[in-house]
């Protein structure tokens, strides 16, 4: 996941990587779409597991709402095309990649992982 993200949000990143062409974009975005459906029912499911005041459970849920608008979303010239579209998506993922790392973390050392 976080590779796909790199490859969208940062090309200079991976030096043998070219930035995506315009039916890359559609497989990226494709690939983006297809791992957060995955990934945003473990988030929402692992930020329901905190406790109700649970700054990182708020803001976990609130990534999760930010990832399914941006999935509901179709892309716009106005806002960069598919590939600007692509870009929003990526950084949902990442956000989401990030959420998920921090609570598996949380949630292993109260079991004593």
């Amino acid at each position: 996941m976080r590779r796909i993200v790199t490859i969208l949000l940062d090309p200079d990143a991976v030096p043998e990587v070219l930035p995506p062409s315009g039916s890359e974009i559609d497989t990226l975005t494709r690939t983006v779409r297809g791992q957060l459906e995955l990934l945003i029912p473990e988030v929402e499911a692992a930020a329901r597991k905190l406790g109700k005041e649970s700054i990182p459970r708020y803001c976990a849920l609130a990534c999760v709402s930010d990832a399914r608008g941006r999935l509901q979303a179709e892309p716009s010239r106005r806002y960069g095309g598919a590939a600007g579209h692509a870009r929003r998506l990526a950084r949902a993922l990442n956000a989401l990649c990030d959420h998920y790392e921090q609570m598996s973390g949380e949630q292993c050392r109260r079991a004593g992982c």
